[in-house]
């Protein structure tokens, strides 16, 4: 495959993850946000940085409020992470490579953007925003799903997946790392301090309430929650999930193409790190200290994607 489609496939599917994700970190902050009697705004301060963009944000905004932030991370042209620009990326990726997909996964994409772009079209409101943040989402696995329906499984698919995961891995990482300044170094410290409520907030924001139930019942806090979405290799949107499909596909293209590269050694050495930890050791390293860590890591191991097959921007 020529490093150009390959590197359209990739991003095309990071930028559609991306979607769901913003709007996942958007009602983490709302929620956030209702919990608080006053100094909400430090919440939404904190998700403009877990988001990356709180640079841009203060480049166009004199004050932080939730209403500004929203519009920001939903609609803004100023911010090349909003859900309007990742949806208009994701569509152009495709254009780029319609040979190589289906019809069903070019429509579904086309559809997304379109959707989108009429929904975003104006400010959202308070009143609308659980509609806006349900129909993201629901756009977003359309596409996931025509893919998994309708796509062959060669090396198209290894790198829509490897994309999807390399972006689902940072997500996850961030919304953890939301809460951190509440955090001690030590697991006995943390434990005395975490808001359990605003930690449970995290949990759903990962659609995640009822399978943490299954597995560890009426169990709650810091800890379980935690590991759950750090260590736990059954939910989907773990960390130890996302390195296990991560270094699947990049096996299948080590196969497929004969040779094996530095981004293969890479995924594999942090899949070894998170199956070797405890959650005792993470939080012992310190949750955020652990998370910026792995956050360096992952972006590090995209970018190595991109050298060995020679993506072309």
């Amino acid at each position: 495959m020529l490093g150009k489609t390959a590197g359209g496939i990739y991003w095309m599917f990071r930028y559609l993850e991306r979607i769901e994700n913003i709007a996942r970190l958007v009602e983490t902050g709302q929620r956030i946000a209702l919990t608080q009697a006053e100094g909400a705004d430090g919440e939404w301060t904190s998700i403009l940085t877990t988001a990356g963009v709180r640079t841009a944000y203060e480049a166009q905004n004199e004050e932080v409020t939730g209403d500004a932030v929203i519009d920001f991370l939903l609609r803004s042209e100023d911010n090349p992470s909003s859900v309007m620009c990742c949806a208009a990326n994701a569509r152009t990726n495709a254009r780029t490579v319609r040979t190589g997909l289906t019809r069903e996964v070019w429509e579904a994409v086309n559809e997304c953007w379109m959707t989108l772009r009429d929904l975003l079209a104006r400010r959202v409101t308070t009143r609308d925003l659980p509609h806006v943040l349900t129909t993201i989402r629901t756009r977003s696995a359309f596409v996931r799903g025509s893919l998994h329906g309708t796509m062959l499984r060669n090396d198209i698919y290894d790198f829509a997946r490897i994309g999807t995961f390399i972006e689902r891995a940072d997500a996850t990482a961030r919304l953890l790392d939301v809460k951190y300044f509440v955090l001690l170094p030590s697991i006995s410290g943390v434990g005395s301090r975490l808001d359990n409520t605003q930690w449970e907030i995290i949990l759903r924001a990962v659609s995640a309430e009822g399978p943490f139930r299954l597995v560890h019942g009426n169990q709650r806090g810091a800890s379980a929650i935690a590991e759950f979405l750090i260590l736990d290799g059954r939910m989907p949107r773990s960390l130890a999930f996302c390195y296990k499909k991560i270094g699947d596909n990049l096996d299948y293209l080590h196969r497929d193409y004969g040779i094996r590269l530095p981004s293969h050694d890479h995924s594999d050495a942090i899949c070894h790190r998170l199956q070797q930890l405890s959650i005792q050791d993470v939080f012992e390293e310190g949750l955020h200290q652990f998370l910026q860590d792995f956050m360096g890591r992952n972006a590090a191991l995209g970018q190595q994607i991109e050298q060995d097959y020679r993506f072309i921007k």
